[in-house]
C-alpha cells in the first residue's frame, strides 16, 4: 500500500494529480440516453478540478465551515460529485443521500447527522429543516460554481473526515459511517488485484452515486488512476445496459449480482456489446455460480467477485491474477490482514474450514473512523485489534473465503443493506395493523426480497395493497416490502424474542 503522510486531501489525491498529469483527459462521461452516440457531459480533469475548487470556495462563502457536515440529496448528474469533491476540497464533510428518500426519511437523517446544510434541486416544500440548517437548491448549486476558485485544495490530515455515508444496520435508524481522507489510499489493493484498472481505463458503474460501491468504484478509484468514470442518468430500463456498455465504450462494468441476472434473463446479450470489456465486476451480494457460467457463456467477458461492506469497501475478491472459484468471492487483497474469529466472542482466528465471525484488523487505512455518534455500535464491533462486521464466513486450505451470511438480521436488497427494524418502525402504526415484522425470503435460487408479516387488528379488513401503499409514502423504493404475508401470531421466543429467521424459512 502506499505510504500515508500527515497531509492529505481526497479531492486532491483523486482529482487534483490527474488534472495535473493530464487535464485534458475525459475524467467523467454523463448519459441520460443509452442509445445517444455521444455523452450529455463530458468533463475534462482540468474542468472537473477547477469545478471542485470553486465549489469549495463557495460553500466556505456560504458560511459552512470545515468540518461541518453537509447532505447531498442529487441526482446522478455531473453537479453531484462536483459538489461532493467541492466540499471535500474545503475540508466539509460531504454525505449523499439516495434521491428516492421521502421527506420523512431525509428528516430523520438531517437531525441525526447535525448538518449544517442540505444540496438539493428543487425547494424545501415538505421537508422540515433543524432550526440551524440551510437549505441550497439548484440556483444555489449554479451560483457555487461560478464562484472564483480556492487557489488549491485544503490542507487537511489524513485522519479528518472526509465524507459520511448512511447505511442501515440492525437497529431502527441508519447509522452514519464516517470515512476519513486516507480512504483512497486504503482502496489501493482493490484497485490493482480486484477492478485491475488503468488510466485507459473506461469504468462504467450501474448504481446511483450515492451508494457507498458506486462512489468508491465508480468515482473514487477510476480517478485515482487518472481513468474515465462514466453515470447514468437516463431510465432505469434493463436493456439499457448492454447498449449503453456499448455506446459509451466501457472496459470494466461494475454492478449487483441482480442486475446481472435481470439482463441475462431480459436482454439478447451478444459479445460484440462487451467488445471493449475487459472484465466485468459484481460486489453488494453474493454472487451465485449459476449467474457466473451463464454471463461467462452469454457475453464471453469474466465476471470477478468481491467481498466487502460499507465499513470497508471490498478487501476479498477475486481478479485477473486471483482464479475464480464458483461460491466463493475470492481472497484476501494482498496487504489485507483478515481473519475468521469464533462467532460469538475472542480474538484468536478459527481454524482453517470453520464459520465465524469475519474479521479485518483496525489498522487497515480503508476502514472507516467510526460510526457517527454511535459509541456503542463502535463497541460492538472492536475485538482487541479486530474490527467485526457481522458477516460470517470460513477460509478453505487454499485460502478461499466462503461467505455465510449475516450474524445479525440486515436484509439485502438488491445490493443495499436494509435494515428490517427501520421497515418495521415504518409500518408499526399504519392502520389495521396489530404487529409486523419484516424478514428476506427466497421465491427462487439466487433471488430474495423483502416480505412483510402482518398481524392484522381485530376487525381490521386490511389488505396487501394498504400495507403497500402506506410503504410506498413511508419508505425508499428499496426498502419497500414486495410482499405480504397475514399471519394469526408472529413467532416469538418464551422470552418474547420475534424469530425472524423462522418467518425469512417459511418463503412466505
Amino acid at each position: 500500500m502506499e505510504a500515508i503522510s500527515e497531509r492529505f486531501n481526497l479531492a486532491a489525491y483523486c482529482i487534483g494529480r490527474a488534472a495535473a498529469r493530464a487535464p485534458d483527459k475525459t475524467a467523467l462521461l454523463v448519459f441520460d440516453n443509452a442509445d445517444a452516440s455521444a455523452a450529455a457531459e463530458r468533463w475534462t480533469f482540468r474542468e472537473l478540478d477547477v469545478a471542485v475548487r470553486r465549489v469549495a470556495a463557495g460553500l466556505l462563502a456560504e458560511g459552512i465551515r470545515p468540518g461541518d457536515r453537509l447532505m447531498l440529496r442529487l441526482p446522478n448528474t455531473g453537479d453531484t460529485p462536483v459538489v461532493f469533491f467541492g466540499a471535500i476540497s474545503a475540508g466539509i464533510v460531504p454525505i449523499p443521500i439516495s434521491s428516492q428518500l421521502t421527506d420523512t426519511e431525509v428528516s430523520l437523517l438531517l437531525a441525526d447527522s447535525r448538518a449544517s446544510g442540505i444540496v438539493q434541486v428543487g425547494a424545501a416544500d415538505g421537508l422540515p429543516l433543524p432550526g440551524d440548517c440551510r437549505l441550497l437548491d439548484g440556483a444555489a448549486i449554479v451560483r457555487l460554481k461560478a464562484s472564483s476558485p480556492a487557489p488549491m485544495h485544503a490542507d487537511t490530515i489524513a485522519e479528518a473526515a472526509a465524507y459520511m455515508i448512511y447505511t442501515s444496520g440492525t437497529g431502527a435508524r441508519p447509522k452514519g459511517v464516517l470515512h476519513a481522507h486516507r480512504v483512497a489510499l486504503g482502496r489501493a489493493p482493490m484497485r490493482r488485484e480486484w477492478e485491475a484498472i488503468g488510466a485507459d481505463d473506461v469504468m462504467l458503474h450501474a448504481g446511483a452515486f450515492n451508494w457507498s460501491y458506486t462512489l468508491g468504484v465508480g468515482l473514487l478509484d477510476p480517478w485515482s488512476v487518472g481513468a474515465t468514470a462514466v453515470l447514468f442518468n437516463g431510465e432505469r430500463d434493463i436493456e439499457a445496459w448492454p447498449r449503453l456498455i456499448r455506446n459509451c465504450g466501457a472496459t470494466v462494468f461494475a454492478a449487483v449480482p441482480s442486475l446481472y441476472r435481470q439482463m441475462l434473463k431480459y436482454c439478447a446479450l451478444a459479445p460484440s456489446d462487451f467488445a471493449r470489456v475487459r472484465h466485468c465486476l459484481a460486489a453488494g451480494e453474493a454472487l451465485s455460480p449459476a449467474i457466473l457460467s451463464q454471463w461467462r457463456e452469454a457475453t464471453g467477458t469474466a465476471l470477478y467477485e468481491a467481498l466487502g461492506m460499507s465499513e470497508c469497501s471490498t478487501f476479498i475478491s477475486s481478479g485477473p491474477g486471483v482464479p475464480v472459484k464458483p461460491g466463493s468471492p475470492g481472497k484476501p487483497q494482498a496487504g489485507r490482514r483478515i481473519a475468521v474469529l469464533p462467532a460469538e466472542s475472542g480474538t484468536e482466528p478459527v481454524p482453517s474450514g470453520t464459520t465465524g465471525a469475519l474479521a479485518i484488523h483496525r489498522s487497515e487505512p480503508g476502514l472507516m473512523l467510526g460510526y457517527w455518534m454511535r459509541p456503542d455500535e463502535d463497541a460492538a464491533t472492536t475485538r482487541g485489534d479486530w474490527f467485526v462486521g457481522g458477516d460470517l464466513a470460513s477460509i478453505d486450505a487454499d485460502g478461499y473465503v466462503w461467505f455465510h451470511g449475516r450474524a445479525d438480521d440486515t436484509m439485502n436488497a438488491g445490493g443495499y443493506r436494509v435494515s428490517p427494524a427501520e421497515v418495521e418502525a415504518a409500518l408499526a402504526d399504519c392502520p389495521g395493523i396489530a404487529d409486523v415484522a419484516v424478514a428476506e425470503v427466497s421465491v427462487r435460487p439466487g433471488v430474495t426480497i423483502v416480505a412483510a408479516f402482518v398481524v392484522r387488528k381485530e376487525g381490521s379488513g386490511i389488505i396487501e395493497a394498504d400495507v403497500l401503499h402506506c410503504a410506498e409514502h413511508r419508505l425508499a423504493a428499496y426498502k419497500r416490502p414486495k410482499k405480504v404475508v397475514f399471519l394469526e401470531v408472529l413467532p416469538r421466543s418464551p422470552n418474547g424474542k420475534l424469530l425472524r429467521r423462522q418467518l425469512a424459512a417459511t418463503g412466505g
